[in-house]
């Protein structure tokens, strides 16, 4: 028990390490592909997310091509143009600020919150993948409540301590993995990258997750 304390306590230190170094980003820009399911054939999604502190985060799809995801302020915007369809919802200032937090110290703050951190197996680097000359240090983040998005989260972070990938499961034990390349931050992105006009011709949908308190 002792031994495993300590490792407990290690793994948690590093993560404060990696958030502190999230700390000193203002911005940032990666190439994003987010692969949902397990086997030969996952759904595999691309394209370039966009964050600035505090609550702004834009990504721009390549696949699919042109569909857009947008956070500004108190408002999400999806845009799917497979369908010619605009969804917005407005968010409350926890809500927004939880969605754009994906490259910030506060949104790993949240995740220390509600999971127990640990390394998936020692501290050592290790490959990315199998064979691979990428070397990251893993963890693994273990949900405390069965509130939390997920079930377990693999955290990869790269010799930058910046998070190369994350591999969650879901509660239905779905698999989905994000990974992040080309990182690049404090550019002085800004405010108009995250400005979205939709189609004109495009079907809207307000408010698609839930209704606005007042």
């Amino acid at each position: 028990m002792p031994v495993a304390s300590q490792s407990i306590v290690t793994a948690v230190s590093y993560f404060d390490k990696i958030s502190a170094s999230y700390g000193k980003v203002s911005d940032y820009e990666a190439q994003l592909t987010i692969t949902q399911g397990t086997g030969e054939h996952p759904d595999v999604s691309t394209g370039t997310l966009f964050y600035k502190t505090p609550n702004l985060l834009r990504i721009d799809f390549s696949d699919p091509k042109n569909q857009v995801i947008c956070v500004t302020g108190d408002q999400l915007m999806i845009y799917i143009p497979s369908q010619v369809v605009v969804m917005t919802q407005k968010l409350t200032r926890h809500s927004s600020s939880t969605l754009a937090t994906m490259a910030s110290s506060q949104g790993l703050n949240l995740l220390k919150k509600g999971y127990s951190i640990s390394y998936l197996d020692s501290p050592d680097a290790v490959p990315l993948d199998e064979g691979s000359d990428e070397m990251v240090v893993k963890l693994k983040l273990a949900w405390r409540t069965t509130e939390q998005g997920f079930r377990q989260i693999i955290m990869s972070v790269g010799e930058n301590n910046l998070i190369r990938r994350l591999k969650a499961v879901t509660p239905e034990m779905e698999v989905i993995q994000f990974d992040f390349e080309g990182i690049k931050t404090n550019q002085n992105i800004p405010d108009a990258r995250f400005d979205y006009e939709a189609p004109a011709s495009a079907y809207g949908i307000n408010n698609f997750l839930f209704e606005p308190e007042g």
